[in-house]
């Protein structure tokens, strides 16, 4: 476990042959940097600062780093929290709190308490060969269930060549946006991959609309997923990164794509997670949410495997 200093910010790296990972345990858990060392490539997008600030508790998500990979629990969207009416922040809380930090034999344990709702969320993560591995647990202090979206808000590069793939069977998309250039309103559904845009053009929502496209679009697939794996492929590099999870517990999949419409971004994020649609309070109603018994846990995994494309 080696510590240095990144954008001004203690961080923690975890590094193999193939693999280097850059953790900041201040910065919400962040992971800041996965490296692919045989293709030489970033694969987190990174902002152009120099320097990172620290959110405070409750921060709006769009006035800080949008780069990496931040943890979003218990809610993406900012809501009233189903339990107890207390709001829950702007991409949830822990991605603005500090977690404690340990070594766990080759890897680390990461915890987190909430100020304001009854839980802990723990992270035990750790490098096997082309795969960095998180096991998650969430411990419920209350006598009544808690319900949570938890999603891996990790933005990703990518180049004309990019393209998305996701298991048979996911043939429709609902878009989560308002009067989006391309899928229009909340609750438009469309086909996918190939579909038209509000435009009257052909657009393949797997892949990414080059960078004068200057929109940004969020859907999620209207079914569950069937497997537990999604994968961002990079044929020009020979490789892909590819995301693997239980599909029992981390049922649905979202799709966010920044082309130049967000701060004049680029990047895009898979978003395997919980519960839809990003309110935690709204997937708690129409029962599309995970939940931790009350005074129990409940446990997940998530993977980030990188492989060469034969």
């Amino acid at each position: 476990m080696e510590k240095m200093i990144f954008k001004g910010i203690e961080a923690i790296i975890l590094e193999n042959d193939k693999l280097r990972c850059t953790f900041l345990p201040d910065y919400g858990g962040k992971l800041a940097s996965f490296y692919d060392k045989r293709a030489s490539y970033e694969w987190l997008f990174q902002a152009k600062n120099e320097t990172l600030e620290i959110p405070e508790y409750g921060a709006d998500f769009s006035k800080y780093d949008s780069s990496g990979f931040d943890e979003v629990f218990p809610s993406i969207d900012r809501c009233f929290h189903p339990l107890n009416g207390k709001v829950v922040p702007d991409h949830g809380e822990v991605w603005t709190l500090p977690w404690k930090v340990e070594a766990d034999g080759e890897g680390l344990r990461m915890e987190v308490e909430s100020p304001t709702f009854p839980y802990k969320l723990v992270k035990t993560v750790w490098l096997e060969g082309d795969t960095l591995k998180f096991n998650y647990k969430a411990i419920n202090l209350s006598d009544e269930d808690f319900a949570f979206i938890w999603t891996p808000h990790s933005l990703l590069n990518f180049n004309e060549a990019t393209f998305i793939k996701v298991p048979d069977g996911l043939n429709e998309i609902m878009t989560v946006e308002h009067q989006t250039v391309h899928l229009g309103e909340w609750g438009t559904r469309h086909p996918y991959p190939v579909t038209q845009s509000n435009s009257g053009e052909k657009l393949d929502l797997s892949r990414v609309q080059g960078p004068t496209d200057r929109t940004c679009e969020k859907f999620y697939f209207t079914s569950k997923l069937p497997e537990g794996w999604c994968a961002a492929v990079q044929p020009d590099l020979g490789t892909q990164l590819e995301y693997r999870f239980p599909e029992e517990k981390v049922p649905y999949l979202g799709l966010w794509k920044t082309q130049g419409g967000y701060r004049g971004d680029y990047n895009f994020a898979l978003e395997p997670c919980t519960g839809i649609y990003d309110d935690v309070y709204t997937a708690d109603k129409i029962r599309k949410v995970s939940k931790i018994p009350a005074n129990g846990e409940t446990n997940w995994w998530f993977e980030m495997k990188v492989t060469r494309l034969d």
